[in-house]
């Protein structure tokens, strides 16, 4: 059988290549999320000092944003099932050889070089998601698909730390390079759809080009550079807050958040598919805002992990509703452009984010960072509500000429 084409039947949704895909871009995440935690150590031990630390983690922000602009030219050259097969090879590749890196200039390069695989698996493996998913089930699909995202940024950086600290950096860098050859080992066995597959090099449409951002999905991009730059405020500061507050088992609270995300994800896609964006965006946006309040006025443990409860249901179903929802914008042949442009604005909101958010940080306290980041979350809301209205009047008016 080959195992580039298949016949996907128009509601079917647990196929064998969706949990393929689902499995395996879980896979990419949790490799990633090991070394969150572990590499800077690993740069600090070869001499590494603060400045060259954010460097490297930078750097391959950058490198995974610069290539995402180049996915939807690329995919009419060569099949999205190869592209996204050598996106995780490099990938594997990078993070094996990190442990041969004999000084920070090595690493750099690496790094480059892993966020260009990084960049191409994660555009390609939505896409290819897409594929496999129902247009009618879309919004659920796409929830489901993200949930091993969310799974492995819980688990990812205690695997990573556990493996170091029972072992040595070998041990890191090779699981981790092992955990990436069997997601694309499983990516192998993964089948397109026939008909999304001829539309590669679409005839009748115009040739694909670089875009820096897709014009059709700049405002929901928009709206998850926001959500981009609250959630870059919790990976990047909040185990700092707890030691603050005196709060333990910071483990927990990203499991919490994990749990939470995964639970909302259970009926937010199917709301999402019948009754639209808005009765998602919302209700997501309030929650998160709830969580980061409740963790601001956190007097103790538990306080600590009703917050991250709260902030995993607002998050768990505002990242695959806007992922869905700029896919749902676009053509077809369109969609790499769509994920590069949803994927690079999410990326510079946690980037440019936690940026900021650390010199506001270091001139203040952490709770003034997160009364900005429910600020931030204040003004997507006013945002999307200001947007929805227009819709609706627009919609309204054109009812109204197509009845006279």
């Amino acid at each position: 059988m080959n195992t580039l084409t298949s016949d996907i039947s128009p509601q079917k949704l647990w196929g064998k290549s969706f949990i393929f895909i689902m499995l395996a871009n879980a896979l990419l995440f949790m490799a990633f999320e090991m070394l969150l935690p572990t590499l800077p150590l690993f740069v600090s031990s070869l001499g590494g000092n603060a400045s060259q630390i954010g460097l490297v983690t930078g750097i391959f922000m950058f490198s995974a944003i610069l290539i995402r602009p180049f996915t939807s030219v690329l995919a009419t050259k060569m099949n999205k099932k190869f592209l996204l097969i050598i996106g995780i090879a490099i990938c594997a590749l990078a993070t094996g050889a990190y442990y041969l890196s004999s000084g920070i200039g090595i690493i750099l390069v690496l790094r480059v070089i892993h966020g260009f695989g990084f960049g191409l698996a994660t555009t390609y493996f939505a896409t290819i998601a897409t594929e496999n998913i129902p247009k009618s089930r879309r919004g659920e699909g796409m929830g489901y698909f993200g949930v091993g995202e969310t799974v492995a940024i819980s688990v990812g950086p205690l695997i990573g730390t556990s493996l170091l600290l029972q072992y040595n950096y070998q041990s890191l860098f090779l699981g981790g390079m092992c955990i990436l050859l069997l997601a694309l080992l499983m990516t192998v066995f993964v089948s397109r759809n026939s008909q999304t597959e001829s539309e590669d090099n679409p005839s009748g449409h115009l040739a694909a080009s670089v875009k820096l951002i897709e014009k059709k999905v700049l405002f929901p991009s928009l709206l998850i550079l926001m959500v981009g730059v609250a959630a870059g405020s919790i990976m990047s500061f909040v185990a700092l807050f707890a030691a603050e507050k005196g709060f333990s088992n910071i483990a927990w609270f990203f499991f919490i958040v994990a749990i939470a995300s995964f639970v909302v994800r259970l009926f937010s896609g199917t709301m999402f598919d019948r009754l639209g964006p808005g009765s998602v965006l919302l209700p997501s946006a309030v929650f998160a805002i709830a969580g980061l309040l409740v963790l601001i006025l956190s007097h103790n443990q538990i306080h600590f992990l009703i917050a991250g409860a709260l902030y995993g249901f607002g998050f768990g179903a505002i990242f695959p509703a806007i992922q869905t929802w700029c896919v749902n914008l676009v053509e077809e042949h369109e969609h790499e452009n769509a994920m590069a442009s949803f994927f690079n604005f999410f990326d510079l909101g946690i980037g440019g984010g936690s940026l900021v958010l650390g010199l506001v940080a270091s001139a203040f306290s952490y709770t003034v960072v997160y009364t900005i980041s429910i600020a931030v979350l204040v003004i997507y809301i006013l945002l999307y509500s200001v947007y929805a209205l227009k819709q609706k009047q627009y919609e309204d008016r054109s009812l109204g000429v197509h009845i006279e």
